[in-house]
């Protein structure tokens, strides 16, 4: 296939990139990156990594490319990471940028992520050689070992995409890994994690990192995408995991974990032993996770986080229209919402909401009804979001012939309806303005009727709090006025 040399692996993110994320100012590292840099270095390769996340572009990562005279070049961005599974054009256009020039080194380019996994025509025409279809690792591993071999027919190794001169191929699936412990630890020595501190205590005051504990989602919710993990739901043991944490402690100082699971702890038993494990090693984390709202009904399930140090929960409330969550296949109900949302408080344990607007069907009335959850409940944080079609999802399916020209978002912060729904794209980017002007104003009235009944817990964050109303009240009131404005009649 080619020759020998050093092997290059890095990501195509680009914080810069998306404004939003940028002016959030919270990065966290390419923890697939570091693992799939892991494994080939535990294979005995000379591995080159190269985080890019703070770049401008690609023009400094392809220098050190050219510097390390490296003759593969890999493109590994991180399954772990929503941004990255929303395939944002920003990026598609900077792996494209990658490849080219790393061709033009004389590179075999080898790339793995959920839009090279969607649209894999169109990264191999890009110019990649190889596209790595489902969980990097073990692939990545075999295809680099095999790669000096002329005899090696590449159909014949598991997971992979590529071209040939009678089209396009795609080889066996390969099977998902069930024992994670069998990976070795990310390689976090190799990433400088100096400017990631420097941001988070920049704009939080504390530094937080991201690490996994499974991969997949055995839930059916038909507007999410599993393109490299699937639908199996695999476990890294305590034990595993308290490795990381330990070797995360000797190389930087940080002061909080997001556990970046798609559901966090549903093995059953499992918080309850990292918990545990935890207390007899004398490690304590705080953290937070994401979770549904059925889940976290289980009172011993609680119990184990809060003990564990969890001190917030991001869970998918989507919507507080059960006809909108019934449609979504999201297998919860409004209620179970409420529940959750109390049974953490009762913890001491933040409930926050993933929020999404815009899915098919979604009436005012269905729009109405959760911004009344969302008042209601008032939860910590709200994320809100408008209904993204993800390629491989029956979602998707069902709205693939109006995604023409613009399939995809810019950045995070695009927030265009890529379909037709009742109401125009300019209401509902306006709609994501007003409910989080109206929440913000609902948090000062609470905080103002909290300082009057307490006066003795005054603090700084309180009194801010309650002086926002001033701003949220009328602020409010004008985004209100200008989404009934943009409302399209029955």
């Amino acid at each position: 296939m080619i020759n020998n040399g050093p092997i290059f692996v890095t990501h195509s993110y680009y914080l810069r990139k998306d404004p939003k994320q940028w002016k959030l100012a919270q990065p966290y590292a390419p923890l697939g990156t570091l693992l799939a840099t892991a494994v080939l270095r535990s294979g005995g390769f000379d591995v080159h990594f190269y985080d890019c996340l703070f770049d401008e572009g690609a023009g400094r990562c392809l220098a050190a490319l050219e510097e390390s005279g490296a003759r593969v070049f890999v493109i590994c961005d991180d399954g772990f990471n929503y941004l990255t599974k929303m395939c944002l054009t920003n990026m598609r256009e900077e792996a494209f940028r990658m490849i080219s020039r790393a061709k033009e080194a004389g590179c075999a380019v080898i790339v793995s992520s959920s839009d090279s996994t969607d649209q894999f025509e169109r990264y191999l025409q890009a110019g990649a050689d190889y596209i790595v279809m489902g969980e990097p690792e073990q692939t990545l591993l075999e295809l680099v070992t095999r790669l000096n071999d002329p005899d090696v027919d590449p159909q014949r190794i598991p997971g992979l995409a590529f071209q040939t001169t009678g089209g396009f191929v795609r080889s066996a699936v390969r099977p998902v890994l069930r024992d994670l412990d069998l990976l070795p630890l990310p390689a976090w020595d190799l990433l400088d994690l100096q400017p990631y501190r420097s941001m988070w205590m920049k704009s939080q005051g504390y530094f937080s990192i991201n690490l996994a504990t499974t991969r997949g989602c055995p839930f059916k919710c038909n507007w999410c995408a599993k393109p490299i993990y699937g639908n199996r739901y695999n476990s890294r043991s305590p034990e595993h995991v308290l490795a990381e944490i330990r070797l995360l402690q000797t190389l930087c100082d940080f002061s909080h974990i997001w556990f970046c699971d798609d559901i966090f702890g549903l093995k059953p038993g499992w918080v309850a032993a990292f918990s545990a494990l935890l207390k007899k090693a004398g490690v304590k984390i705080r953290f937070k996770i994401q979770s549904r709202a059925d889940l976290l009904l289980q009172e011993n399930y609680v119990t184990a986080l809060a003990s564990a140090g969890c001190e917030t929960v991001w869970m998918g409330a989507e919507s507080g229209s059960q006809a909108i969550l019934d449609a979504m296949d999201k297998g919860i109900t409004t209620g179970q919402i409420a529940e959750a949302t109390l049974m953490l408080r009762r913890h001491d344990i933040r409930p926050c909401f993933f929020i999404q607007f815009g899915y098919l069907g979604e009436t005012i009335d269905d729009i109405r009804a959760t911004i009344r959850m969302i008042h209601d409940l008032l939860p910590h944080q709200i994320g809100i979001s408008v209904s993204y079609p993800l390629p491989g999802t029956s979602f998707h399916a069902k709205v693939k012939e109006q995604l023409k020209a613009k399939a995809n978002w810019t950045d995070s912060d695009d927030l265009a309806l890529l379909f037709s729904n009742s109401q125009r794209p300019a209401f509902y980017k306006q709609l994501h303005r007003y409910v989080h002007k109206s929440y913000r104003q609902r948090i000062g009235i609470l905080q103002v009727r909290e300082l009057i009944r307490k006066p003795s817990a005054v603090s700084r964050t309180s009194v801010r709090r309650a002086l926002s109303l001033f701003y949220y009240a009328p602020a409010s009131l004008v985004a209100k006025a200008r989404l009934l404005g943009l409302m399209q009649p029955k």
